[in-house]
């Protein structure tokens, strides 16, 4: 079955008074344990289109399908049970968590609201989601402005597979981080995907990262779907001429996904 499926999704803003397409006919799939990558400039809808998949905003036109049935028609509880499967991790968790929490907090959180264990289960299922993105279930006790924007990053993972997701959404989640620990983040959520059959809606606008994770990649430009296909076939020979500066823009790596 497939994940997600997105069909002829639009939005409009007005800028100046002016109407204009942040989001305009964009269509794609996404399978269990696939990882689908939207690349573009700043402004090319890459984060709209994420906030219209998880429901944060409504879309003027389209339709999207979550695990084979009508997302947009649910609303309510309805809506908030099934955001349980439909999870995020953004660029800086720092901004996503309130900072003085602890970890252990942050990890409670999505447990306790799904109902997904007791009071008394709670601590257990949070030591192992924090040895699961390999951090030490001792860091629970910190607050998450002590810890490293590395450790946050896992932190803000553990949380979002906390509720067992068939999806998430990463929007620029490895962009704020060095190359270092970029690569150690990027090692991580591949093995999740591996062992959890996750699927992915990468959002990034680095094709190098994109080519080491990815198995397709939508590029867009203003709004609309320039090209798309096999990420290394895309990457290694773009068709479009957003596709191609982003290409001519993006450092060499030595490795892609296996």
């Amino acid at each position: 079955m497939t994940v997600l499926a997105v069909s002829n999704l639009a939005k409009r803003y007005h800028r100046g008074g002016k109407p204009f397409a942040a989001v305009d006919d964009v269509s794609f799939k996404i399978n269990p344990a696939e990882t689908l990558a939207l690349a573009g400039p700043s402004g090319s809808g890459k984060s709209t289109i994420a906030r219209l998949v998880l429901r944060l905003i409504e879309p003027d036109a389209g339709r999207i399908d979550f695990e084979g049935a009508d997302f947009l028609a649910v609303s309510g509880a309805a809506l908030r049970a099934r955001r349980a499967r439909l999870q995020m991790v953004f660029q800086d968790p720092l901004a996503a968590f309130n900072p003085r929490a602890t970890v252990a907090r942050v990890l409670d959180d999505p447990l306790r609201i799904h109902g997904l264990a007791s009071r008394a289960e709670r601590p257990r299922h949070i030591a192992a989601l924090l040895e699961r993105v390999g951090l030490d279930p001792a860091l629970a006790a910190r607050a998450i402005h002590e810890i490293s924007g590395g450790q946050r990053q896992r932190v803000a993972i553990a949380r979002a597979i906390a509720t067992r997701p068939s999806l998430v959404v990463l929007d620029e989640a490895v962009s704020a981080l060095d190359v270092s620990v970029r690569g150690q983040i990027l090692e991580l959520l591949l093995d999740l995907q591996r062992q959890e059959r996750i699927a992915y809606l990468f959002i990034s606008h680095d094709l190098g990262v994109i080519r080491a994770v990815a198995h397709r990649v939508v590029i867009l430009d203003a709004g609309r779907i320039a090209e798309s296909g096999d990420a290394r076939a895309v990457i290694a020979n773009p068709q479009s001429a957003i596709g191609k500066a982003l290409v001519a823009a993006t450092p060499r790596l030595t490795r892609d996904r296996p």
